[in-house]
């Protein structure tokens, strides 16, 4: 979810006033531009190594193109604990282990130390879940560990910063050896790889940026509104009866992919926070309000199911259950 600007120092206060309570409750709530490239890799199968027989946990994902599966994805996925400024239950290792392979998270500078990028929900002062690169570090790991799988990070940049920072940070992790860059730029919605493909070449992982990328600079953290549209997030209406179009303004669905914001809030004193004790209902594979029935208005409207349903406390609820689903699994 992008930063929300105008929180106030008193909102925040308000906020952290209230952690204890509303935690006990029942509603709980670059290095040189040059040096953060990486090379291209065409999907051409005689520069491919053996095909898997499974990607990422299905055998039909293999043949199947990227911009044609529908993930599930873990919005503020590093925000982990039982207060209301944060999203998950569990880790970041755990959301991969149970099968999330699409990640959101917020960046902003440290404010201790301005070359620091700090995955932070709205203000390091509210939640610091940590250094980007540490993120990444983990990451790399359970890629390291798991051959046959492709994730996809979706990072926010609520301070502007500059795209070679973000260059920097990945390079020092140790993750751009998995990092994807598209034979062309913008690639076309129908030219997107099959996850056999990534898997075979061994770029795995896929890197948008909300705002401030460049691929010129950074060949491998791409735009995500030059791929991606997205629905409204703070959603605060449990039956979700919207799929509008809600960034970039004034934006066709046609020749991008969706990201349907599946996470609902609840408001408190004009700040809206997760509606953690719904998750189980908001979850749900099928039924009002479900992953599933928001995911069929979209299609509706659009004529294809959505790329990306980001969600909250994926570990609730039944968010694989859905994902397969919509997959036709």
């Amino acid at each position: 979810m992008p930063c929300r600007q105008g929180v106030t120092r008193a909102v925040l206060s308000l906020i952290l006033l209230l952690q204890p309570v509303l935690a006990a409750g029942s509603t709980t709530l670059v290095v040189s531009a040059s040096s953060s490239s990486v090379s291209a890799h065409t999907a051409n199968p005689s520069r491919l190594s053996s095909a898997p027989s499974k990607c990422n946990g299905h055998s039909e994902f293999c043949t199947r193109s990227y911009s044609n599966i529908t993930f599930v994805g873990s919005h503020d996925a590093p925000f982990v604990g039982p207060l209301p400024q944060q999203n998950q239950n569990i880790d970041i290792k755990a959301q991969l282990d149970m099968g999330i392979r699409y990640l959101q998270a917020q960046t902003h500078h440290s404010p201790l130390d301005k070359k620091t990028l700090q995955l932070c929900h709205t203000s390091c002062f509210l939640e610091d879940a940590g250094t980007l690169k540490n993120f990444l570090v983990t990451i790399k790991k359970w890629l390291d560990a798991n051959p046959n799988e492709v994730v996809t990070l979706l990072l926010t940049n609520g301070d502007s910063v500059s795209i070679s920072e973000f260059g920097e940070t990945f390079s020092s992790s140790g993750i751009t050896k998995y990092a994807y860059v598209p034979t062309t730029n913008p690639l076309s919605i129908s030219d997107w790889p099959t996850l056999g493909e990534f898997i075979s070449s061994g770029k795995r992982l896929v890197v948008f940026l909300d705002y401030g990328a460049n691929t010129k600079q950074v060949n491998f953290i791409q735009d995500e509104f030059a791929y991606y549209f997205e629905t409204a997030y703070d959603v605060t209406d449990p039956s979700f009866s919207s799929c509008s179009i809600d960034r970039p303004p004034k934006a066709s669905a046609t020749g991008r992919m969706g990201i349907v914001n599946h996470f609902l809030d609840i408001d408190i004193f004009g700040v809206k926070v997760p509606a953690r004790d719904k998750a189980g209902t908001t979850n749900a594979a099928s039924g009002k309000g479900s992953i599933g029935a928001q995911a069929s208005l979209c299609e509706g409207l659009y004529g294809r199911a959505p790329n990306v349903i980001l969600a909250d406390f994926v570990d609730k609820g039944q968010v694989i259950k859905a994902q397969n689903a919509l997959n036709g699994l």
